[in-house]
């Protein structure tokens, strides 16, 4: 079987992988839900090119091997268009209920992670900064003890 891929479909699919992840990083639900739509797109391309050209329908003793289509990739495709929808679909609701709850869609830190992260390493932590450096500030340092009151 002769497979040669397409330079302008790798470019396609390059593409649009690059501006799916672009948008998933993004703080607003919109574009993240715009991002997994994009990179769902991006997924079922790359199956369908995975399954190589058209042929005929894998009937065994109908034709020779070679006209044969593999239908892995396109079950592959029919499960990758469930899961983006299943995903979109989510993902607007939530996009919906914060728009109902705060009037914006934008995904806020989380107080944890905060927390998480202006907690001093260890000594030994072999991380680029020094221990030093990652102190927490006065103000961090208050947030932490008003956090750790809330839940006591």
């Amino acid at each position: 079987m002769n497979m040669t891929i397409n330079l302008s479909m790798a470019l396609v699919l390059a593409v649009l992988y690059s501006v799916g992840f672009y948008l998933l990083m993004q703080r607003s639900l919109m574009r993240i839900l715009i991002g997994i739509v994009v990179l769902g797109h991006g997924a079922n391309l790359l199956l369908q090119l995975a399954g190589g050209p058209p042929g005929r329908a894998p009937i065994l003793d109908a034709v020779g091997l070679d006209e044969i289509t593999d239908p892995l990739p396109q079950a592959l495709a029919l499960t990758a268009i469930v899961i983006t929808f299943a995903l979109t679909t989510y993902l607007l609701a939530l996009g919906y209920r914060s728009w109902v709850l705060v009037g914006h869609d934008e995904v806020q830190d989380d107080v944890e992670d905060r927390r998480i992260a202006a907690r001093q390493s260890p000594d030994g932590a072999m991380e680029e900064g020094t221990a030093a450096e990652t102190e927490s500030s006065p103000e961090d340092t208050a947030d932490s003890h008003e956090l750790e009151e809330g839940r006591k």
